[in-house]
């Protein structure tokens, strides 16, 4: 066989494996790859969709913690509110106390201190008594000078 003859069979064989190449063995393939490129596009957008979501929850998470101490600072001034209000209160009601119980133990110390007065008059003019007794060395009669005797325990 000649050589130009052995090229154009080979020629010939080269263009059938092209064909059968193009027709049965590249369409499967390209199809595989375009299938294959498909899925890589949809993950990246997948992939690109989450961080959006996780970036916009992140920012719902952010807002709602912001929230959440701001509520919780809330709620803490206002228990400090409260507490100092009862406090106060509190000490309100406690000197409120007092000053019934002072007004009290003043009321209780003023009725003592008559009644020691009233007794000392009581005294004072049994006294006088005696000693007028005891200059004029007889008995004088409490009921004959009793009008005397009241007008001696108002004078003292």
């Amino acid at each position: 066989m000649s050589i130009n003859a052995t090229l154009f069979v080979q020629a010939i064989v080269f263009l059938i494996l092209v064909w059968f190449t193009m027709s049965f063995v590249w369409p499967p393939i390209a199809k595989a790859l375009d299938e294959r490129a498909q899925k890589i596009a949809d993950g990246l957008a997948a992939a690109d969709k989450a961080k959006t979501e996780l970036r916009a929850a992140n920012q719902r998470v952010e807002q709602e913690l912001g929230q959440a101490r701001n509520e919780t600072a809330s709620r803490l001034a206002d228990a400090d509110r409260r507490a100092q209000a009862i406090i106060e209160e509190a000490k309100a009601r406690a000197t409120d106390e007092g000053n019934k119980i002072v007004a009290a133990a003043r009321a209780e110390a003023e009725q003592q201190a008559i009644a020691a007065r009233e007794a000392l008059r009581e005294q004072v003019a049994a006294l006088a008594v005696k000693g007028a007794e005891q200059i004029l060395r007889k008995e004088v009669n409490a009921g004959a000078h009793a009008e005397l005797l009241n007008r001696l325990k108002t004078e003292l």
